[in-house]
């Protein structure tokens, strides 16, 4: 196994996040444009002109401290919502300054409903909805006042009104298509395909989030590498089907050996990774020789053949054997030669003491 740079993995949720923090950078400086232009316009009908430059200009300094004065840090859907209320907060408070609901700016309210629904789903959409319904009744608050409130006003207002509506409706239905699609290519991005155990790429990120966590709270942690022993010769003999069997009947048997809290991964060809979190390096050996005498002891039929085969297993762990991420990699690589250069069928650990705990089937990576 070729240990990769993963300390620069990609957190996928991250670069969706400011993905949706550029696009909603992005309205609103759209929506402040607009109504900067409405304000300029010639005959444009503001009530309280020194109240909107005020407002402008407020709103400015919210989009810039938002998205350039912390840029660098972690995104998240609350940040999202909370753009979306100040937006909304915005609208109101301009059309309230411009002629209520008879003002042209009306429809503003759509910017922030898509926003919505694009980066923050149907139930918080709905939430927003219901803001905009409130301010949008405050707004008419001076017309039932004047007059009788009858249904047929209630049923005008609501005729107003069932754009924003349908537009939610809409938007977060589609938004929801996108995202079911997304979900389901993103699975398919982080497993493999023969044993829907996780993939490589996906199994760097769960290392990282692990490793950290362990570092900050002083815990221990393990790596185990797998790998067959003699899929060539199967492959050579049985043919591929055989040996894509045999890799299938690993990832099965290793997944049942192993706690509920640990992580499985298929690295490539017949080689499998597991991270075990709060397991110190005793535990590990336990649980690598657990995997070896279940694979040893399992085998599977082709054309009225037993095929069976065995693994050799190299461990390392933190804090014993090292430092950071890769290096713990590198270390569990090496155990894992160890044992096929002692003889294959084999847990090795990187550095672990003698002791009359360890079965003679272990061995101790030089």
């Amino acid at each position: 196994m070729k240990t990769a740079d993963i300390v620069g993995s990609i957190d996928i949720e991250q670069i969706e996040l400011k993905s949706f923090s550029r696009s909603m950078a992005e309205i609103e400086w759209l929506l402040l444009i607009l109504v900067m232009l409405y304000y300029v316009s010639p005959g444009a009908h503001v009530t309280n002109p020194f109240g909107m430059i005020v407002s402008l200009v407020a709103f400015s300094l919210f989009i810039l401290s938002f998205h350039y004065l912390n840029f660098n840090t972690k995104q998240t859907r609350w940040k999202l919502a909370i753009e979306t209320w100040v937006m909304i907060g915005f609208i109101s408070w301009t059309l309230l300054q411009t002629g209520g609901v008879s003002s042209p700016l009306l429809n503003l309210y759509l910017l922030a409903i898509i926003a919505s629904a694009i980066t923050l789903g149907k139930i918080i959409t709905l939430l927003e909805i219901g803001l905009i319904a409130a301010f949008y009744m405050y707004l008419e608050a001076p017309t039932f006042r004047s007059t009788d409130f009858t249904l047929i006003d209630f049923s005008q207002i609501m005729t107003l009104f069932s754009p924003f509506l349908l537009i939610a409706y809409i938007t977060t239905m589609l938004a929801a298509d996108v995202h079911s699609s997304r979900q389901m290519f993103k699975s398919l991005s982080e497993t493999d395909d023969m044993t829907g155990l996780l993939n490589k790429r996906s199994f760097h990120v769960t290392l990282i989030k692990a490793a950290k966590l362990a570092m900050r709270y002083s815990q221990p942690l393990s790596i185990m590498v797998i790998d067959a022993d003699n899929l060539k010769g199967i492959n050579d003999e049985f043919g591929h089907k055989a040996g894509d069997r045999l890799i299938i009947m690993l990832g099965d048997i290793i997944h049942d050996c192993l706690r509920t809290s640990d992580v499985i991964a298929r690295y490539g060809g017949d080689e499998f990774v597991v991270l075990l979190p709060q397991a110190s390096a005793g535990k590990a050996i336990e649980a690598g020789n657990r995997i070896r005498l279940a694979v040893q002891n399992s085998s599977f039929d082709v054309g009225g053949n037993r095929i069976n085969s065995t693994v050799s297993i190299g461990i390392s762990s933190y804090p014993e054997d090292a430092v950071n991420i890769n290096e713990i990699l590198e270390k569990a690589d090496k155990s894992l030669y160890q044992s096929k250069k002692a003889g294959r069928n084999l847990v090795s650990h990187y550095s672990y003491p003698e002791s009359e705990d360890i079965t003679e089937q272990t061995v101790i990576a030089e």
